[in-house]
């Protein structure tokens, strides 16, 4: 009995405290982090094959997962930027039928892996995007492998007609900013589109947040918005007005080639 009770006596404390950690696990910094709405909304429209929205998303925006910006930001990615449907079977791509391939591809990485806080689909379409940096951007599907990732579940999404759905959706989405937007890279942190200061999108970020854990980002880098935001100067971009004078098409039917490892 003496054993018994010796037994209680230190597994009772020993639970109690087990729980009292997690209990304080509920405030503090990593519960705020995990408050949606203390996030900062970000927001990428953009297009596959345009090399100002590659190299934002290889050399800028790929940086929040590395100085932990992340943790405040809310990112959305919209792969379709100037393109526009021309009938019911057609698209128009300003980079051509390529490019409204890879726009669904990635829309598709977006659905089957939709964590970007792990950002499985952002490592996917970071290595696409880098590809198309080295000219290479036909060995796209390379980057299942160099990632790790599966290929059924976004070719399962592609092959089904899924990716095209997601794509016309995203259609009417870009269709609807206001105000328009006029080229692409078009970057918005909360409903505030950053026009030609797209790349200062970091100090846009640490203005808007508003929780009390200030990432290291914040207060490392400059944080200083420029005359930029709304002068008529705009930096490098594909222009929107551009790609409605192009003939290049692709059937809504098409499919990529399925992936080689």
């Amino acid at each position: 009995m003496t054993s018994h009770k010796l037994v209680f006596a230190i597994l009772i404390p020993c639970l109690l405290n087990l729980h009292i950690p997690h209990s304080l696990a509920s405030s503090g910094d990593s519960d705020e982090f995990k408050d949606d709405s203390l996030k900062v909304k970000l927001s990428l429209y953009y297009e596959a094959l345009c090399p100002f929205c590659t190299n934002f998303i290889v050399n800028n925006l790929a940086k929040i997962f590395e100085n932990g910006l992340i943790s405040v930001i809310d990112l959305r990615l919209v792969p379709w930027g100037n393109a526009f449907v021309k009938d019911n079977n057609t698209w128009v791509c300003q980079h051509g039928p390529d490019e409204c391939m890879l726009n669904t591809v990635e829309a598709c990485a977006i659905r089957v892996w939709p964590d970007l806080g792990s950002h499985f689909s952002f490592r996917f379409i970071r290595c696409v995007e880098r590809l198309n940096l080295e000219n290479k951007h036909s060995e796209w599907s390379s980057c299942f492998r160099t990632e790790g990732l599966n290929s059924k579940p976004l070719m399962d999404c592609y092959n089904s007609g899924l990716g095209f759905q997601l794509e016309q959706s995203y259609a009417d989405e870009t269709a609807r900013l206001n105000p328009p937007h006029r080229f692409v890279p078009w970057v918005i942190v909360n409903n505030l589109p950053l026009e030609g200061d797209y790349q200062n999108f970091v100090a846009y970020v640490c203005k808007a947040y508003k929780g009390t854990s200030v990432p290291k980002a914040c207060r490392s880098a400059s944080v200083d918005i420029n005359s930029l935001h709304n002068a008529d100067s705009i930096g490098p971009v594909c222009y929107s007005n551009e790609a409605k004078n192009l003939t290049s098409v692709t059937t809504l039917q098409g499919k990529p080639e399925s992936p080689r490892h």
